[in-house]
């Protein structure tokens, strides 16, 4: 027989035992945490309607100073690559030939003059003498006709000497519009002039000055049909805002206007040809640079501003992630045709107050849940960090 004490201890053993397994329950599986991502709130607004371009500068006037009458250049008078005023002196033409051509007019016209003086006096006696019967009408049809000829000869010799005048007011070679004068093309003793009208200088004006640029016809299109029906406000062309971005980045601070816009599209690029004019005091911008533009043509009045970041794209289109008010995730197909600075203007698909999935985008999956954050943009300290380090 076994002692008590035996018993004893077998017993609390076997309880022992007993309680352990009563005790060990299953194990519930481990569950991820949601996903944190950042959010901002989509909000509507009226988006200005910006187009950026590439185009060229032109000067508002451009005139060709040329030489109109043949003779030897003697000398330049103005300095190269300066402003000069309309009607000031900038070449001259040695006026001595066509000083002597003017006192040759001058000569015949006295000529004239003179012969129709005597005319007249043989007419008007013939006239007398005819009225008494005392000379045939054949005399005095001759007298008449003598006086008709003279008098034409002497207009005909005025003309000359006019002629001789404004080639004598050619050799001196004078500025037809204000701008700033170019180089000089012909050198002082060269003959000009005498075939065709020698190219002496141009002049440019270039304050203001012209930008020329093209856009799609179709993007026109667009605009106009969104105009139609009231998603667009556009601008008159006279209002329409034109901005010169310079080579550095920096922005032009004239700003322009557009003024003129072609009624015929280029067959061959399917564009339209459109014009600016922008203030250039300083004459800081020169003709023939190519410059980037940016066209604000009018706004668009119910838009969202969302991050390039926050926007994806699969075969089906553009969307964007939302984290809805049940905490899950929801994707949302967007329209999205054009961007701003680091943005895309989005225009329909959103509704305001949806919170946008910017950072944490690949971490999300539709109906799966999220933990929305206040989004912070790269090298900003989100709140919990910002929170830990004033500590």
């Amino acid at each position: 027989m076994s002692s008590p004490i035996s018993r004893i201890a077998l017993f609390c053993l076997a309880t022992t035992a007993a309680l352990a397994g009563c005790g060990k329950a299953p194990q519930a599986p481990h569950q991820m945490p949601p996903a944190e991502v950042g959010v901002i709130t989509a909000h509507a607004t009226s988006v200005p309607l910006v187009q950026e371009l590439v185009g060229r500068l032109y000067p508002t006037r451009s005139a060709d100073v040329r030489a109109r009458v043949a003779g030897v250049l003697q000398k330049r008078v103005y300095t190269e690559g300066t402003d000069v005023k309309q009607g000031q002196l900038l070449f001259q033409i040695d006026p001595a030939p066509l000083r002597a051509a003017l006192n040759s007019k001058l000569a015949n016209l006295a000529a004239a003059q003179a012969t129709y003086t005597n005319n007249h006096v043989a007419a008007e006696r013939a006239r007398s003498v005819g009225a008494k019967g005392l000379i045939s009408k054949a005399d005095i049809d001759n007298a008449n006709a003598a006086e008709r000829t003279a008098a034409a000869a002497v207009k005909q010799a005025q003309a000359d000497v006019d002629t001789a005048k404004i080639n004598l007011g050619y050799a001196s070679v004078t500025a037809p519009i204000d701008g700033r004068a170019s180089q000089q093309q012909v050198t002082e003793g060269a003959l000009v002039g005498q075939s065709d009208a020698t190219l002496l200088t141009t002049i440019d004006q270039i304050d203001p000055i012209y930008v020329y640029f093209s856009q799609a016809v179709d993007v026109l299109d667009r605009l106009h049909r969104a105009q139609a029906s009231g998603h667009v406000s556009l601008d008159a062309s006279s209002k329409a805002k034109v901005e010169l971005i310079l080579g550095d980045g920096s922005v032009y601070a004239q700003a322009g206007t557009l003024d003129f816009s072609d009624t015929t599209v280029d067959a061959k690029t399917g564009t339209v040809e459109l014009r600016g004019i922008l203030p250039n005091p300083d004459h800081r911008l020169l003709p023939g640079m190519y410059v980037n533009i940016r066209l604000t043509l009018g706004q668009i009045n119910h838009a969202w501003l969302i991050p390039q970041v926050a926007v994806q794209r699969d075969a089906v289109g553009v969307y964007v992630f939302a984290v809805g008010a049940d905490g899950k995730v929801a994707q949302k197909r967007i329209t999205a045709d054009s961007q701003q600075g680091a943005d895309w203007i989005v225009t329909g698909g959103l509704a305001d107050g949806d919170k946008i999935v910017v950072s944490g985008v690949q971490k999300v999956q539709p109906g799966a849940p999220a933990k929305a954050l206040p989004w912070q943009p790269d090298g900003a300290a989100p709140p919990a960090a910002a929170a830990a380090a004033k500590h």
